[in-house]
């Protein structure tokens, strides 16, 4: 696929090493900055072009004539869209998605549809990170909870503590435990090496574990895995910007939810547009403050400021002072890495988030869903099986005889309104939603043609 990137900041930047490591895409990058392009050209193999994403001729020398899609990626909303605009008036560009952060834009779909704007997918990153940190606070003890086939399955990611009841135990016992629970465990990581689970497998402490469940049940089988956390009653979320808004707003009707923002004039901005949440004007680095406001109390503390080094101090400190579960947003990967140690519990990086919502876009076969999982190595999709038997490499064979690469399994198919666990024997329907589980990302070419007619 030939492929246009608008914007080499940190989403762009993402985008394209995850685009370019696959043979399939052949990707050209716009970007104002020359350095920024010069360090991508040396570590990747793309075409690099220097001039403002927008302008026709810009456009022209990228390759817009010839790409089957361009991803505006900039961190202009508007120039975003009028990129899109040029390329669908100039050359008829066949698919094109924008980054659109406002929720001015968001909220009004129409300007996306019929004689709208011409971009036929938008893309929230700031949307996308609060439904993310929402679903965390949903289900405390949670290290990752992705939604699959409309909201009726997750994958959820545990780590194993002492007091789950499966510790020490074979996974074959799981449905002992839980006997009206459906759930299949795709993947476990013990000391950063992946592990591809049967039914001998004994989940060990510190063991992170990966399971298919209906959301219903997801407390059920994190019960098994670790002692549960009790819900969530108090939130504190430190910066007042488009995703700590945003969040407020989701939490404040069923939460005590308060916001901490250092710049007067937005914390009377953000007041003015949240019904119940406390916000206060001040550092969440601040030692007195957060005393103050008895952090000890918080069962979420949650930093989203645009400083990533502000959101990790933030969360140390506020972790050292009592607060029972800290998250912050992070951009760098390194930084990533870092906190695996376990002095932040969770952090959140918005490209990754973002890049599973594009490579859906991107992917061969009919692909609706893809996450992103273990800083981009591994992937989980939700595929739509098409065809018959005589034209499909899926539909009407059972799974055992599907020719899947090894690292990657079936765990779960979507039947009309029914969930199924994917055992060896079941039989794939036509119109089957398939969630699938990449230990090895390298394997989504093999994986895109089992879904092709």
């Amino acid at each position: 696929m030939n492929i246009l990137i608008l914007g080499a900041g940190q989403v762009g930047t993402t985008v394209a090493y995850s685009l370019a490591r696959e043979e399939a895409n052949e990707v050209t990058i716009v970007d104002r900055d020359p350095e920024v392009l010069r360090e991508l050209q040396d570590r990747l193999d793309v075409r690099t072009v220097l001039g403002h994403v927008a302008h026709p001729e810009v456009l022209e020398r990228a390759g817009a004539g010839d790409a089957d899609m361009i991803i505006a990626l900039t961190n202009s909303d508007e120039v975003n869209i009028v990129a899109c605009q040029v390329a669908y008036a100039l050359f008829q560009t066949p698919r094109k998605i924008a980054r659109i952060r406002a929720a001015e834009y968001t909220k009004h779909q129409i300007f996306f549809k019929g004689e709208g704007l011409p971009v036929d997918f938008i893309i929230s990153p700031e949307e996308l990170v609060t439904e993310h940190i929402e679903e965390l606070i949903h289900f405390p003890g949670a290290l990752q909870v992705l939604e699959f086939a409309e909201g009726r399955v997750r994958l959820v990611a545990a780590r194993a503590h002492e007091g789950g009841a499966l510790i020490g135990h074979p996974l074959r016992e799981l449905s002992d435990h839980i006997p009206n629970v459906e759930c299949r465990v795709v993947a476990i990581y013990r000391d950063g090496e992946g592990i591809i689970p049967d039914g001998d497998t004994v989940v060990e402490e510190d063991d992170e574990v990966f399971f298919v469940v209906a959301r219903k049940d997801i407390r059920s089988v994190l019960s098994e895995m670790r002692k549960l956390d009790e819900p969530v009653k108090r939130v504190v979320i430190a910066g007042g910007g488009n995703i700590g808004i945003r969040l407020a707003k989701a939490l404040e009707n069923t939460t005590q939810v308060k916001v901490i923002e250092r710049n007067r004039d937005r914390v009377i901005a953000v007041s003015e547009s949240l019904d119940k949440a406390i916000v206060l004007h001040g550092d969440a680095s601040n030692e007195e403050l957060l005393l103050e406001e008895n952090i000890d109390s918080a069962d979420v503390f949650v930093s989203v400021t645009n400083s990533e080094e502000g959101n990790i101090l933030s969360a140390m400190l506020a972790k050292r002072l009592g607060a029972h579960k800290v998250m912050a947003l992070i951009n760098k990967p390194v930084y990533e890495e870092l906190l695996a140690a376990g002095t932040v519990d969770i952090a959140i990086s918005p490209q990754q988030i973002t890049l599973g919502a594009l490579l859906a876009h991107v992917r061969r076969g009919d692909v609706v869903k893809v996450h992103a999982l273990r800083h981009g190595a591994a992937e989980a999709i939700e595929a739509v099986a098409h065809g018959d038997e005589s034209k499909s490499r899926v539909v009407g064979r059972a799974i055992e005889d599907v020719h899947l690469p090894n690292g990657a399994t079936i765990s779960a198919i979507v039947r009309g309104d029914d969930v199924l666990m994917a055992h060896h024997d079941t039989v794939i329907e036509e119109d089957d939603h398939l969630i699938l589980f990449m230990s090895d990302r390298r394997q989504i070419d093999q994986v895109e043609q089992l879904f092709e007619i």
